[in-house]
């Protein structure tokens, strides 16, 4: 048994989104497909097809005087870091050891299969619609 990640039941705002925008993962459109307005769903897609088995080299190790701009981090925390060419992404510390810092740049949910319990809400018509006939 695992634990609840994330529940828009519990939140009251159920998740918004639209299929075939690049969004949702393949293998999860696939699952959502042909579902209507009042369906209950369960499934849970592998890890291959959810965010994938851990990478070893996502692991990576900074000294302490990295963060000298930032102060000491916690371990569990994530923090945001600036990669080659300025791009932006998420690590979460997960070790502090003497001078050394290790930092996990997996995603939080890789190396775990997904289980999903889906109640559709509604539909809209009109966006259904839209993507079925494109405008020209």
């Amino acid at each position: 048994m695992g634990s609840v990640v994330e529940s828009t039941s519990a939140s009251g705002k159920p998740a918004l989104f639209r299929l075939g925008d690049g969004s949702l993962s393949d293998a999860l459109e696939q699952e959502l497909l042909g579902l209507k307005s009042g369906d209950k769903y369960v499934f849970t897609l592998a890890l291959e097809a959810a965010f994938g088995a851990v990478s070893l080299d996502l692991i990576q190790y900074f000294s302490r005087r990295d963060f000298i701009n930032v102060g000491e981090p916690e371990i569990g925390s994530i923090m945001l870091f600036t990669g080659m060419g300025g791009s932006e992404m998420l690590g979460v510390i997960r070790d502090i050891s003497g001078d050394s810092i290790t930092v996990d740049f997996n995603h939080p949910l890789a190396g775990h299969q997904i289980h999903f319990d889906i109640d559709v809400l509604e539909i809209d018509p009109v966006l259904e619609a839209n993507d079925a006939n494109p405008a020209s």
